[in-house]
């Protein structure tokens, strides 16, 4: 559709992570700012399939807010002692992926629940 007005050079539709569907927006490059322009002036607000189109200039992301932690690499990071963890922590430990971190990811939301219900017998 957005070919009558000019050439797209590219397109993204957004999914949803879990299920692969559309989310129910794209972002669409075009060769040329003018032909942008075109494709705003024409489809914005018309109907495809019952819905409203909403065609726009896309909008630059927010910064990320400040303090938001960093992660250091190992070797300038604080090393944390090895008995900290009791024994039966399941997050505790090694990492087994080499080396001393101080920073354990815990895995998905998903498997963190799981983990969860496997210790509460």
């Amino acid at each position: 559709m957005l070919s009558e007005v000019g050439r797209v050079v590219r397109v993204h539709i957004g999914t949803d992570r879990e299920t692969g569907r559309s989310r129910g927006f794209a972002f669409a490059e075009f060769a040329s700012d003018s032909e942008a322009a075109d494709a705003i002036r024409r489809f914005d607000g018309n109907d495809l399939g019952g819905r409203r189109l909403r065609v726009n200039n896309a909008e630059d992301r927010p910064s990320r807010p400040t303090g938001v932690p960093r992660l250091v690499p190992s070797s300038q990071a604080p090393s944390m002692p090895r008995d900290m963890y009791a024994a039966g922590d399941p997050f505790g430990g090694d990492l087994g992926r080499g080396g001393d971190r101080s920073f354990r990811s815990k895995g998905s939301r998903r498997g963190l629940r799981a983990r969860k219900r496997s210790l509460s017998y």
